[in-house]
């Protein structure tokens, strides 16, 4: 009867129902406590079913990156011609799908997205890129430069620090201490709250960056 329910289970899941509930788990417990053992409860199969679909634990951590990628750009347009603009709706679907997870940030950082689809997705990237007249070298930069920037600059907007979160220090927790007459620009900043609005400091450093590259002259790399 265990068995037969066991198989049943099995069955029933699907590669990215197991990666989906992994994202959950990271988003509601924190990186540090995932393990195939606590994810297979969570999905009620035991760890062993697991490995049917992630053949240890590194590939469920390149996995959960794997996945947040599929997800932020399942409605993005191949590049063309155009390719600031997409450059820009691949950063802002990469932020969006980051700051959905925000769990996986640290894995995003540190680990390549390096599937099968990944490759073949990112290949498809450079392939329209080049039609676009960006050789091949400069396509390479942007879209590395690009996604570091936008993962970087979510992991500073969640403000997490795996496995110390809430620890962090913020501005607002020294408006107190600060004496307007040596840090007035600081005071101004706390009470306007001038420069503090993530949105469109990111909007505004993408299109400065794209803009930037798209200003460069032709490259032979």
């Amino acid at each position: 009867m265990v068995a037969g329910r066991r198989a049943g289970t099995k069955a029933g899941l699907s590669r990215e129902q197991v990666f989906d509930a992994a994202l959950d788990f990271v988003d509601t417990h924190g990186l540090p406590a995932l393990s195939m053992r606590k994810l297979g409860a969570t999905l009620g199969v035991e760890a062993m079913t697991l490995y049917h679909y992630v053949p240890n634990k590194d590939a469920l951590l390149d996995g959960l990156v794997d996945r947040v990628m599929e997800v932020a750009f399942a409605g993005l347009d191949e590049p063309g011609a155009a390719w600031v603009p997409w450059m820009r709706d691949f950063a802002h679907a990469l932020r969006r799908a980051l700051l959905a997870h925000p769990g996986v940030l640290p894995l995003a950082g540190t680990r390549p997205v390096n599937s099968p689809d990944a490759l073949r997705m990112s290949e498809r990237w450079l392939a329209g890129m080049r039609a676009g007249g960006v050789p091949l070298g400069r396509a390479m930069d942007v879209v590395n430069v690009v996604a570091m920037f936008t993962i970087g600059h979510t992991l500073a907007e969640v403000g997490r620090t795996p496995g110390h979160e809430g620890s962090e220090p913020n501005l607002d927790d020294r408006a107190d201490e600060l004496d307007p007459a040596e840090f007035p620009n600081l005071t101004e900043v706390i009470a306007t709250r001038a420069g503090l609005d993530f949105d469109s400091r990111f909007t505004e450093a993408i299109d400065i960056l794209l803009a930037g590259y798209a200003a460069l002259p032709p490259s032979s790399r």
